[in-house]
């Protein structure tokens, strides 16, 4: 097994503080432009909104692969990731990333492992284990059975 593996993107200068990224073998390329409070073009995608999807991208595939690789089945993950960017005294950077995960489950009494697993997954997503920012998981899990003692009294909430 290797220890090392290289991931190759290029990008090319289209118009001003724009242009297009793409990598081999891949599709589609991404228009991307500066942001527009930094007089970037609107409606583009940019280097900030990517910065957030590969933390996105990494933390559902990281949950996906854990919970395959102990046999934990879930109904759906939603995951809603805020980049916090802060002017500092050196510059703009990212200081914090949010990630709002929102787990769906079928049973109450899986609530307490689907929370450790998006914790083991938020402690091994690669992306956000390479950031110089904090990363802060705030999970959601919702368990879709009626709880036993509400199905009795006839209560469904």
């Amino acid at each position: 097994m290797e220890h090392q593996y290289n991931y190759r993107v290029n990008a090319s200068s289209t118009t001003l503080r724009s242009g297009l990224a793409s990598a081999d073998g891949i599709q589609p390329t991404i228009k991307f432009s500066a942001p527009p409070e930094f007089q970037g073009e609107a409606g583009c995608w940019t280097p900030e909104h990517l910065f957030v999807a590969a933390v996105a991208g990494c933390f559902v595939s990281t949950f996906s692969g854990i919970a395959n690789a102990s046999k934990f089945e879930f109904t759906s993950l939603d995951l809603e990731v805020e980049g916090v960017l802060q002017k500092e005294e050196g510059g703009w950077r990212f200081t914090q990333v949010n990630l709002r995960p929102r787990l769906k489950i079928a049973l109450q009494k899986d609530v307490e492992r689907a929370n450790r697993l998006l914790e083991k997954a938020e402690k091994t997503c690669l992306v956000a284990r390479s950031l110089n920012s904090r990363t802060v998981l705030e999970p959601q899990v919702l368990a879709e059975e009626v709880p036993v003692e509400h199905e009795k009294m006839g209560i469904n909430p």
